[in-house]
């Protein structure tokens, strides 16, 4: 006969957090008995703490020279009174009276008071700036503690007035895109290369076309005018290197050696070598007298589209469609630095005239870097939101950048501030389409500006005389956040 059936206890249903629960007081009750009770004081931390406390409020003020002490110790009390008087400050409406209150929650600070006894001994000033006594036994802050706060001016240096600059010449002799230019050292004239594979030699003060030399297959990218012999030199996308004999107005050298365009031509200032960047990716440095290459700067992943030079290291500093500028040792012609600040291609670079330190613009910002280390000093404070073609800055600190779009912007290069943005306006006949900058240059003096167009003209501006900071304030705001990249 089976026997009875036993039956099963009913299980109490329990939720998931009180289940956690019991989870976790198990596991406190197994690896922590006392959780309950404090950990026991430990003197050394306490120590340490009391310290660092004393040290960090009573700093300035703990170890007094001895005849500065006896001073302060045998001042009479009603100077002691009074000098707590100008440093106790009032706390809210119910705790006024400090003398009959005892503990309450006022503040002691003193923003520059100073003894001036101790200043008559010859001593050096203690001033008791920052140092806050908090009064024990209290909850609440003093309200009035926010009057204490120095407000920290701003470091960003003020902008220079500068005068807007306005257009007062249009010229117009080319038929193609104009892309490149240079001065002469004797500021009388200035060439243009062009789409149209010719270079022109215009007059300054006129604006009157002087030459026009042919040559090149295809358009010409880059110019240079030497200041140590009568030479010109250009490059252009048919991969060609030019040295031109001013005095016979022809072609005396060439230096072969890019295989494609090039893109970018600089000269050095006090050696007999010049320098060219172009579409496959390596800047080249030629002997000009004996038409040998020295050297390929090789390292870029894309296009080397501009490039500068210095009588110091880094001497030769060059910027690629791959985003970096590079600084190289010409001596070995290994790369000294890359900055990789850039998220956009370093379509053009400005060397400051005078002062240690460059500018190099990108479609994401106009940034400035500092010579001969490349430390990254700011951005510029606006954004020109276009592809920036070219940029000159002169000696007064005006830095013009030339947009893809027709934008010419001034700015101010200590601060960074951009007082004008000019907008180009294209000749008649032309597409709005057609206002785009490709190069632009100041003269040697750094008071005209001329501009190389897709509309294929050259327009030449200056800065307006009857403009003064009254008709043209200065409308700045400090940056508040300041980017570090």
């Amino acid at each position: 006969m089976p026997g009875p059936t036993s039956e099963m206890e009913p299980v109490e249903p329990q939720s998931l957090k009180k289940l956690s629960f019991k989870s976790l007081k198990r596991a406190l009750d197994l690896f922590s008995p006392i959780h309950g009770h404090f950990a026991p004081p430990d003197p050394e931390s306490k120590k340490l703490r009391i310290s660092y406390k004393i040290h960090a409020e009573y700093g300035a003020i703990r170890n007094l020279p001895s005849q500065l002490a006896s001073q302060v110790n045998s001042a009479p009390k009603d100077q002691a009174s009074a000098l707590s008087e100008v440093l106790a400050l009032p706390g809210p409406e119910d705790s006024r009276d400090l003398q009959s209150g005892g503990a309450q929650n006022s503040l002691v600070v003193g923003p520059s008071v100073q003894l001036k006894r101790a200043n008559d001994a010859g001593l050096p000033d203690i001033s008791t700036a920052g140092v806050l006594a908090s009064v024990p036994g209290t909850s609440e802050r003093n309200p009035s503690t926010s009057a204490l706060i120095e407000r920290i001016p701003s470091k960003w240096p003020r902008p220079v007035w500068h005068p807007p600059w306005k257009n007062y010449r249009v010229i117009s002799g080319h038929l193609g895109w104009v892309r490149s230019i240079a001065f002469n050292p004797s500021n009388t004239w200035f060439c243009t290369g062009s789409a149209d594979r010719t270079i022109k030699i215009w007059d300054v003060g006129s604006g009157r076309l002087k030459l026009t030399l042919t040559g090149h297959i295809e358009q010409i990218r880059g110019l240079a005018v030497s200041n140590r012999h009568t030479y010109m030199f250009s490059a252009g996308d048919d991969k060609q290197v030019k040295c031109w004999d001013l005095e016979q107005n022809k072609v005396i050298r060439s230096y072969h050696g890019h295989l494609s365009g090039v893109y970018c031509l600089a000269l050095h200032p006090t050696i007999d070598i010049l320098l060219t960047g172009g579409r496959d990716s390596v800047c080249r440095v030629w002997d000009i007298r004996t038409k040998t290459q020295i050297h390929a700067l090789s390292g870029h992943d894309n296009t080397v589209c501009s490039v500068f030079t210095r009588p110091t290291d880094p001497q030769v500093v060059t910027g690629s469609h791959d985003t970096t500028i590079k600084f190289w040792d010409l001596r070995y012609g290994k790369t000294m630095l890359t900055l990789t600040h850039h998220k956009k291609s370093v379509r053009a670079m400005a060397l400051h005239p005078k002062e240690n330190c460059f500018a190099s613009a990108s479609a994401d910002n106009i940034k400035k870097f500092n010579l001969p280390k490349g430390e990254f000093m700011h951005n510029m404070l606006s954004q020109q939101k276009t592809i920036i073609n070219a940029m000159a800055v002169n000696e007064d600190g005006v830095m013009a950048t030339a947009g893809d779009n027709g934008s010419l912007w001034f700015w101010d290069w200590k601060s960074g501030y951009n007082f004008q943005q000019a907008q180009t306006i294209v000749q008649p006949g032309s597409l709005d389409s057609e206002a785009g900058i490709y190069a632009l240059s100041y003269d040697i003096t750094g008071s005209r500006l001329v501009t190389c167009e897709a509309d294929k003209t050259i327009k030449m501006w200056k800065e307006d005389e009857n403009a003064t900071p009254e008709t043209h304030p200065v409308n700045f705001k400090p940056p508040k956040d300041l980017r570090r990249f």
